[in-house]
């Protein structure tokens, strides 16, 4: 007979001793790694995966849940469709040592020869929850927009988003870590930006009066856009040096990964809120997850 898998509070040490970083909330533990952008969420009572979508963040590649009995051929079935893998007493024991395992040293999850680059992301699938839980109140936007009594609104900003991998160029002229990140396109300005992982979470909706803004443009017209955003992003400068005479010459260029150096994912629809302070001076936007002033 099998021995029994690990307790719940066991799982945790193990998770952190493997570089996870666990957070209890709702009555689960959620274990994310940034390595490898791995996501683990613990569970203690039955409850569905639909319910439990919702606590993997954004970017992550790869999510599993652990449940301490076995939650049902339904579930299973209902997990599979969504990507997300299910393990329980009779399949935690052999899959453990893998999650584990530590991604390969000097990369986000493997390098230039991973064959599992030529794959797209798995689609970021939130059924539900497609709006970004705002941080900024608007306390803090009046704080922040230097306008004399405006008019303050909170919209909810349209973004085609997907994750994406990248080979990044080194500056010796071959190819850096694949890495694993997210592309925002807003669908409203046509800006792309690459976004920092943990600094967003995916709700149903926000409690706070609000308006919520139609895309401007087709999703098809975001590959170009978030392509460019992403050489952009992962461009590395490159210093060559030579001697002339008794003068030393630096010949500064910079290197962008090639198109075939990026994957990007199916994109998914969500709303990101902002605070739109208007006065009779003009009109200031405020990014209401970050701050961040944007007119």
């Amino acid at each position: 007979m099998a021995a029994p898998p690990p307790r719940s509070s066991t799982l945790v040490r193990l998770f952190q001793a493997a570089g996870y970083r666990l957070e209890t909330r709702a009555g689960v533990t959620v274990g994310v790694r940034s390595l490898d952008h791995r996501s683990v969420v613990i569970v203690s009572t039955a409850r569905s995966p639909a319910d439990m979508e919702r606590h993997f963040p954004v970017d992550s590649v790869r999510r599993t849940i652990v449940y301490d009995d076995d939650p049902g051929p339904a579930c299973r079935a209902f997990a599979a469709a969504r990507g997300i893998e299910v393990l329980d007493p009779s399949t935690l024991g052999p899959a453990l040592g893998e999650m584990l395992l530590p991604p390969p040293s000097g990369s986000d999850a493997g390098n230039a020869s991973d064959p599992g680059f030529l794959d797209l992301p798995f689609p970021m699938i939130r059924p539900g929850d497609r709006t970004v839980r705002p941080r900024i109140g608007r306390a803090e936007a009046e704080a922040l927009c230097g306008i004399d009594h405006p008019r303050y609104t909170l919209r909810l900003v349209p973004y085609y988003v997907a994750a994406y991998r990248v080979r990044p160029s080194t500056a010796d002229g071959g190819h850096g870590a694949i890495l694993h990140r997210v592309v925002a396109v807003n669908a409203a300005n046509r800006r792309a930006e690459v976004w920092d992982e943990g600094e967003r979470e995916l709700v149903a909706d926000v409690p706070e009066p609000h308006q919520r803004l139609a895309p401007q443009f087709a999703e098809a017209a975001a590959t170009p856009l978030a392509i460019e955003a992403i050489r952009q992003q992962h461009t590395v400068r490159v210093d060559h040096t030579e001697q002339h005479g008794g003068a030393l010459v630096i010949e500064t260029r910079r290197v962008a990964p090639s198109v075939d150096d990026v994957r990007i994912g199916p994109f998914v629809l969500l709303y990101v809120p902002h605070w739109y302070a208007e006065g009779t001076e003009g009109r200031v936007v405020i990014d209401a997850v970050t701050g961040r002033r944007e007119g």
